[in-house]
């Protein structure tokens, strides 16, 4: 049962990792979140690191724009781009079931994913308690939750992915629809989110606010780093304003990730090939 899947899962990481643009995001990863943590306050004329919940704000703000992008970049030519190839007739044509195939290449790309995620964020952290003496007892449960639901989101989008190239014909289509995608879900969705948090009216909405944050992935992700690191002014911070606790923010992000695997086992057990 596990040979397959891990068999189809080591070939979409080596795949995946000859791709120079993967580690070419991952760079930009790393890059922007040591330079929001080291030199995110040169503009107020000072070099120190940001407090650590403004820290976590800044660095999961990076994420919710470039995990999401990241996570359709590795899967929108999934089954499209084999399909068009001929090589994923001829993996239809062995002895494999195709939950094992989408598991498969999921289990590779999330891989692939996890050790970008890790090394950046890991690394981030690293080097903020080397040079500035932060505690790891701090450091450790705030970067886990970051790391964590970062994997959580890409997974989610990773999923989004394979939804989409199941259905089209054509992987320029596929790139076009998710990235059309990636702009209505994390920029437009988000600002108008965000607007309506800081509305003076947002007391009228509140019932309204909770369920539009359920209703976006990178929105729960945002969501739950706001709650995993709170601002110590409760009564100015978004955070407040977020009324779901921790644990069901995490259920609701891992609801997405099994909704979404759901719809790309049935795509893809109903498609002909």
């Amino acid at each position: 049962m596990f040979t397959p899947i891990l068999t189809i899962a080591s070939k979409e990481i080596k795949d995946n990792f000859r791709n120079r643009w993967v580690v070419f995001i991952g760079l930009i990863l790393t890059s922007l979140s040591l330079i929001i943590s080291f030199s995110g306050s040169v503009v107020t004329g000072e070099l120190a690191v940001p407090e650590l919940p403004m820290l976590m704000a800044s660095l999961s703000s990076i994420g919710v724009f470039i995990l999401p992008l990241t996570a359709i970049l590795l899967s929108y030519d999934s089954f499209i781009g084999e399909e068009e190839s001929g090589t994923l007739l001829l993996l239809l044509s062995y002895p494999l079931s195709r939950s094992q195939i989408l598991l498969g290449k999921f289990v590779g790309h999330i891989t692939v994913l996890a050790c970008t995620i890790v090394f950046s964020f890991g690394l981030t952290a690293a080097l903020i308690h080397v040079f500035t003496g932060t505690e790891l007892s701090l450091l450790l449960p705030l970067f886990c939750h970051l790391v964590f639901s970062s994997i959580l989101l890409s997974m989610c989008f990773v999923l989004v992915g394979y939804v989409v190239s199941l259905q089209v014909a054509e992987k320029a289509k596929a790139i076009a629809i998710l990235l059309f995608i990636w702009v209505a879900v994390v920029l437009v969705y988000d600002l108008i989110l965000l607007t309506l948090m800081v509305a003076e009216a947002v007391e009228l909405s509140s019932q309204l606010l909770q369920v539009m944050i359920l209703l976006n992935p990178s929105d729960i992700f945002r969501a739950l780093m706001l709650v995993a690191a709170p601002q110590q002014d409760t009564s100015s911070s978004l955070s407040s304003l977020v009324q779901f606790p921790l644990s069901n923010l995490y259920i609701a992000l891992t609801i997405w990730v099994g909704v979404m695997m759901l719809i790309s086992q049935s795509l893809f057990h109903r498609k002909i090939f």
